[in-house]
């Protein structure tokens, strides 16, 4: 259940992570599709999706949760170190994870066919990877915050997710992830996204 808050931050998390499951719920869709129909969508389809795992929650995403959200919040409980130890972790692994998938993405590109298992199968993994993470953010350190952290605490976090920095553009984030995820939803085939139907 989501956390009902005003906090800029709360709702920053809760909307990348909303995108975040739509791109990877279009990759997921995707690779069934090929294993249902051997018919492959556009190359340029996974390789935007590619794009935005490995570029928003790594560059973006990830960074700001442990440099301000979880470190403000081991300063007000310990009730929450197992889990942020555990997220934090996951943190570290997620560029391996994301170039790995990268690296059976276009093993498949080149191979075709019988490349296809470990490229679904490692789909799968992430997916399940992350919406398991995204889940313990949400359930366990969200309402957390809400109630440990201070007025100031919540001054200099909600202030820090308002200003990500594009590590695609080098701007403000917003307009360059919004373009990408726009574009995602364009190529992506229906029902997902509004591209032609594979």
């Amino acid at each position: 259940m989501r956390v009902s808050s005003n906090h800029i931050a709360i709702r920053v998390i809760q909307d990348e992570h909303d995108r975040l499951s739509a791109v990877i719920h279009g990759m997921q869709y995707f690779v069934r599709a090929i294993n249902k129909t051997a018919k492959a969508p556009e190359p340029k389809v996974f390789r935007a999706m590619m794009l935005y795992i490995s570029e928003y929650p790594e560059k973006v995403h990830h960074p700001k949760e442990d440099q301000y959200l979880f470190s403000r919040l081991r300063l007000r409980t310990d009730q929450v170190n197992q889990t942020l130890d555990e997220l934090e972790s996951q943190h570290a692994q997620g560029e391996s994870q994301a170039h790995a998938l990268e690296c059976a993405l276009t093993h498949y590109e080149l191979e075709g066919a019988a490349a296809f298992q470990p490229f679904f199968d490692m789909v799968e993994a992430y997916a399940k990877f992350y919406f398991s993470h995204m889940g313990m953010e949400e359930d366990a350190v969200l309402p957390a915050a809400v109630k440990f952290l201070t007025p100031d605490d919540w001054a200099v976090i909600d202030a820090q997710f308002a200003a990500n920095a594009d590590p695609l553009a080098g701007g403000e984030y917003k307009e360059s992830f919004d373009k990408l995820f726009s574009l995602i939803v364009n190529i992506t085939p229906a029902p997902l996204g509004l591209g032609p139907a594979i």
